[in-house]
């Protein structure tokens, strides 16, 4: 599966891309038909700590599933993207099945 990171103006560093890699990856093994991912990585202008959002892309056949989480981290704020999309795999999954 390819996972794409692209991070809006800044620079994301090689360890925060690792893990993205890492969790995002993690996504074909809740379901075989992932074609694809597009991470984008921003930073909100608003004043409080929780400035960091992740937003996440995954393309299957047929269709795409999106998840956007802000969080105080951009490791904090994947790994909620990543929940959130396991679900909803989860349920294209069953639906599926049906």
């Amino acid at each position: 599966m390819k996972v794409n990171i692209t991070s809006v103006h800044f620079k994301a560093d090689k360890k925060l891309e690792d893990f993205i890699e890492k969790k995002v990856s993690k996504l074909s093994n809740t379901y075989e038909g992932v074609l694809g991912t597009n991470v984008t990585l921003k930073l909100d202008n608003a004043e409080s700590r929780e400035n960091k959002i992740t937003e996440i892309k995954v393309s299957i056949k047929g269709q795409h599933l999106f998840a956007k989480k802000q969080s105080k981290t951009f490791e904090e704020a994947t790994d909620v993207a990543v929940e959130a999309l396991k679900k909803q795999l989860a349920k294209h999954k069953e639906m599926i099945k049906k």
